[in-house]
């Protein structure tokens, strides 16, 4: 498996960016985007509907990203389907695999500031109450969600590379490997 010291000689055209929620997928996504000039599709605008309703029409539209020739996304929703759509049409995988304690305070900082801001998200949506921190369900409860989740992608990835060997994947472990490998490509 490659690692931030092994920046490819050519980007690929559709990359997958996986990792526990709070790693920073949708920042590196857009910063992949911008340097190798791929069109950036926001998972979770497909997603959820208004009132964090799930769209019917979300497998249709990620098979139709999926289906074009350049793209960036966030590697979610496996449990609904994606792994089928995306994982095939994919060339690269950039896997943030960062300590807890950088994901749980990014996952903390960030909800806070959605929360204070009044950040509109996806289709209308808000994030849901500091409160909601409280919740014993993690669909409802981001840092428990988050918890639950930690270990998805490390118990995965073996499968991942076994089921499909044509996908290149680097492994970030902590933000400084994945700053310096943006560089390596940027320079």
């Amino acid at each position: 498996m490659p690692t931030a010291d092994d920046a490819p000689a050519l980007h690929p055209s559709r990359v997958l960016i996986a990792g526990v929620t709070g790693a920073g997928k949708t920042t590196l996504a857009r910063r992949i985007a911008a340097v190798w000039g791929l069109r950036h599709v926001e998972i979770d605008g497909l997603f959820h509907g208004p009132d964090w309703t799930p769209r019917r029409e979300f497998l249709d539209d990620v098979r139709a990203f999926a289906a074009e020739d350049c793209w960036v996304t966030e590697w979610q929703y496996t449990s609904k389907g994606t792994d089928e759509i995306l994982a095939p049409r994919a060339q690269m995988v950039l896997w943030l695999d960062y300590p807890y304690r950088v994901v749980r305070s990014r996952l903390v900082r960030r909800t806070v500031a959605r929360q204070v801001l009044r950040t509109e998200l996806w289709n209308g949506n808000r994030e849901r109450g500091l409160l909601n921190i409280f919740n014993r369900n993690a669909e409802d409860n981001i840092l428990l969600w988050q918890t639950k989740t930690l270990h998805k992608w490390a118990e995965r990835m073996p499968e991942i590379e076994a089921r499909f060997p044509h996908l290149t994947i680097v492994r970030f472990t902590h933000p400084r490997e994945t700053e310096r490998w943006l560089r390596a490509l940027s320079g």
